[in-house]
């Protein structure tokens, strides 16, 4: 006997086997599905994005607010123990630009570059070729927090500091830089070699000539080298000679 056409239906939906369809009038009145997908969001910006973003503000500073943004830095783990940051000192227009390793404990005590023994002995090295400290002279260091202990600054730290001194360099537009020491010339000539293979020649910093010389801390310690800095240091005033008069024959 057939079975009646409505109660096959009946028993296919009780046993879950009923079929999925419906009219097709239904069909093309039902609204279409939503299929709009939603938007990914916007890839988190990464570490070195942000490192970027930090250098090209901090490369947009004039003095004043580069001083502040330097006062407070926290960027790197120096920050915790200093006492104060050490800026940089000297005519801010000046021909000569000094950069030197970092601040030791007298200079965190006063905020300036050089001021103990080796500060000295570089107050003595400018005044042997008729310079002084803030006369046509700017003085400034790789970091700006003192390293515990004195030690040299780990690579990290040097690359917080690097935009500050980027841009301490920008506003100086110094004719000769003069690095004292290994960290410095590491940093500004991104090598590793050694201070006895790069002084004595000259070289550049983004088009501005950098000559290379001991720290004077090195000097207080290693007296006989004492007269290959003095050779360094004429070198140094020759060059800028010849800078001047080049500048002058220029204008």
């Amino acid at each position: 006997m057939p079975i009646d056409p409505g109660r096959r239906a009946l028993i296919l939906r009780e046993l879950g086997l009923a079929p999925i369809w419906v009219p097709r009038d239904r069909l093309h009145s039902a609204p279409a599905p939503d299929l709009a997908v939603a938007e990914a969001p916007a890839p988190a910006a990464t570490a070195q994005d942000l490192a970027e973003d930090r250098t090209a503000r901090i490369l947009r500073m004039e003095w004043p607010e580069l001083k502040q943004e330097v006062k407070g830095c926290t960027a790197c783990g120096l920050h915790a123990g200093r006492t104060q940051t050490v800026f940089g000192v000297g005519d801010e227009q000046a021909d000569w630009l000094l950069v030197g390793e970092g601040p030791g404990a007298e200079e965190d005590a006063r905020g300036e570059p050089f001021v103990g023994q080796a500060g000295r002995l570089l107050d003595n090295m400018l005044a042997a070729i008729g310079l002084a400290r803030g006369r046509d002279v700017y003085i400034a260091n790789v970091v700006k927090c003192r390293p515990p202990g004195n030690r040299v600054p780990e690579p990290q730290e040097a690359a917080q500091c690097e935009p500050f001194l980027l841009q301490q360099i920008r506003l100086i537009a110094p004719r000769l830089i003069v690095a004292l020491g290994k960290t410095a010339a590491s940093n500004l000539l991104h090598t590793d070699a050694s201070i006895g293979s790069l002084r004595g020649r000259l070289h550049s910093f983004q088009g501005i000539p950098l000559l290379v010389t001991y720290h004077p801390a090195y000097l207080l310690r290693n007296l006989p080298d004492k007269a290959k800095a003095w050779e360094d240091l004429c070198l140094a005033c020759d060059t800028m000679k010849r800078l001047k008069a080049g500048d002058s024959a220029a204008s």
